[in-house]
């Protein structure tokens, strides 16, 4: 029972890990301009935030960004992850890693870009 118990707090934190990556991942992509409009509904958002979770997960564990991953983090809103981006999230991965990885995917990072509690140098 205790095992159990322990395994079950291994994967909440893998799932936590794994959002906080992405949530990062997306905090440096430049607002597309229905971002700026907000018209993204929150169902809409959540879908989002599925699809690009489920396409970026490996990066979390040290994988270089898939080309899957890629196109989620170029098509996603920023308006969609930004609320979740928190202190607390922040400082559980490093904001030059997340740069480093969003240039992966060819997109270029803006400086003094502020998203919920991060702003990129």
């Amino acid at each position: 029972k205790k095992a159990r118990k322990i395994r079950e707090r291994k994967m909440r934190g893998m799932r936590v890990s794994s959002w906080v990556g992405i949530v990062l991942l997306l905090v440096v992509v430049v607002p597309l301009p229905s971002a700026i409009n907000g018209d993204m509904s929150p169902s809409q958002c959540k879908e989002e935030r599925r699809l690009l979770e489920n396409a970026c997960r490996p990066v979390i564990f040290g994988q270089n960004p898939s080309a899957d991953c890629c196109q989620r983090v170029r098509v996603t809103h920023v308006e969609c992850v930004c609320p979740y981006v928190t202190p607390k999230l922040a400082s559980l991965i490093g904001v030059e890693r997340t740069i480093k990885k969003i240039q992966e995917c060819g997109r270029t990072v803006p400086h003094n870009f502020k998203c919920g509690s991060v702003t990129t140098p």
